[in-house]
């Protein structure tokens, strides 16, 4: 039987994530996506955002009609059978039998032809209870409720109800469950004009004056887009790189993918701008997407800079676990551990250390992660500047009015973009991934 090409490829994609640790975000940009139907490219986005979100859920709805310990089922099978729940459970327009015979199809596909019956078997017990799924119990711990309810590791959870409070934290798991906006940059009123021209519906943006939410329509078909002159950036990263200001020489430490190197580069275009990435092939795809002349690019590491200092603006954006982004990258919450916290503190440290000694006297460095852990914002800055002499904390309430006195910024309440002197942004409480930032002077 003929499988429908969204589905394969949905279900390549899964097994690729869950064997190999790849990224969804890498693979959904794939040329595999790129030759399917328009219709199947997005049944199949769907797919495979639509399980990484929900899989916890999944899983509780597998067990239960499973004789089988989940644990003990081959990866193609426990994958199969996710897509499958998920379409039966969530998209409810799609006939059961479709949604069936297709990942039974995919097991046998997988080689894993003695386990088709079985498969067979608990799907087709799911689609009995579809209008009864699974329920978390109210009489839970609000930690194990919302851990079950939203589809997040029960640790994270736990995590953020004694960091934010049960219901900032209800906030952020119900944020990432929904498919998020597409934010904008926009460097001139007539990219926009043209982007309308070629069918491209905006609306504006919620934090800043230069960003845009996509309402309809397909943006990498635009000459704009193909040109690198509208950039896919979400408004808290928007925000960030806002932070970093104005000067004669800035440099950027860990570009890739670049998106804060060109707002750097819009704000200051006259300014002499260093962006640098550690492995060559990013950094390819940061020449890529930023193409000022006034902008170089280097492939080299943060901890070691070919460089003199003297900068008068840098920015430290640095790797981080991502748990600000999870309604963007669904994948990452179940790949991360306790133990990697601690790692990337470690890392984090080491660099925020290298990037101080990159400023001229009078100079600013911005920190900044999309992490909602301490361990990773705070914990960092703290630690830096208590070993560091030079340096200072300023506090990001002034930069912020600074950005509302010249009309960037919109959002009214403050107080919500800040925790102490620090920027930080929730998701669900600001409609945006979560970022936090610290801005640093040398004296």
């Amino acid at each position: 039987m003929s499988i429908s090409p969204a589905r394969t490829v949905a279900f390549d994609i899964l097994l690729r994530i869950d064997q190999q640790n790849a990224y969804a975000s890498e693979l959904l940009h794939s040329e595999r996506l790129d030759k399917l139907a328009p219709t199947d490219r997005g049944l199949a986005m769907e797919l495979v955002m639509g399980v990484l979100r929900w899989r916890s859920r999944l899983d509780d709805e597998i067990a239960a009609a499973a004789s089988r310990p989940l644990k003990k089922l081959d990866a193609e099978v426990l994958n199969a059978l996710r897509l499958a729940a998920y379409q039966l459970q969530v998209l409810t327009r799609v006939p059961p039998h479709a949604a069936i015979n297709d990942s039974v199809e995919l097991v046998k596909r997988a080689q894993k032809r003695s386990a088709a019956p079985f498969a067979n078997a608990v799907l087709r017990k799911i689609a009995e209870a579809r209008t009864e799924p699974v329920q978390p119990s109210a009489d839970e711990a609000p930690v194990s409720f919302l851990a079950r309810e939203y589809a997040h590791p029960e640790w994270l959870v736990e995590r953020w109800v004694a960091q934010f409070g049960t219901e900032r934290t209800r906030q952020i798991c119900e944020f990432d469950q929904r498919i998020p906006t597409t934010s904008l940059r926009l460097e001139n009123v007539d990219t926009e004009r043209e982007l309308t021209s070629e069918g491209v519906k905006l609306a504006p943006g919620v934090l800043l004056a230069s960003s845009r939410t996509l309402v309809e329509g397909d943006l990498t078909r635009t000459h704009a887009y193909i040109e690198g002159r509208v950039f896919i950036q979400d408004e808290a990263s928007q925000l960030v790189a806002a932070l970093v200001g104005t000067g004669s020489r800035l440099l950027d430490c860990c570009a890739a993918p670049g998106g804060k190197t060109a707002a750097m580069t819009w704000r200051n275009p006259a300014a002499q701008i260093i962006a640098a990435e550690i492995h060559e092939h990013r950094a390819g795809l940061v020449r890529k997407r930023v193409r000022a002349a006034n902008v170089k690019v280097i492939a080299a590491d943060a901890l070691q800079l070919p460089l003199n200092g003297g900068f008068d603006r840098v920015l430290a954006d640095v790797p981080c676990s991502g748990t600000g982004t999870f309604a963007r990258n669904p994948d990452i919450k179940w790949r991360l551990a306790v133990g990697t916290l601690s790692e990337l503190h470690t890392k984090q440290v080491a660099i925020l250390r290298a990037a101080l000694q990159q400023l001229a006297a009078g100079g600013r460095a911005v920190y900044s992660t999309c992490s909602l852990e301490k361990e990773e914002n705070e914990a960092v800055v703290e630690e830096v500047l208590r070993d560091t002499e030079g340096y200072q904390l300023r506090d990001c309430r002034e930069e912020l009015e600074k950005l509302r006195a010249t009309g960037e910024l919109k959002w009214e309440d403050l107080d919500s973009l800040l925790n102490g002197r620090f920027l930080r942004t929730v998701p669900g409480v600001q409609p945006c991934d979560g970022f936090f930032a610290a801005v640093m002077e040398k004296r």
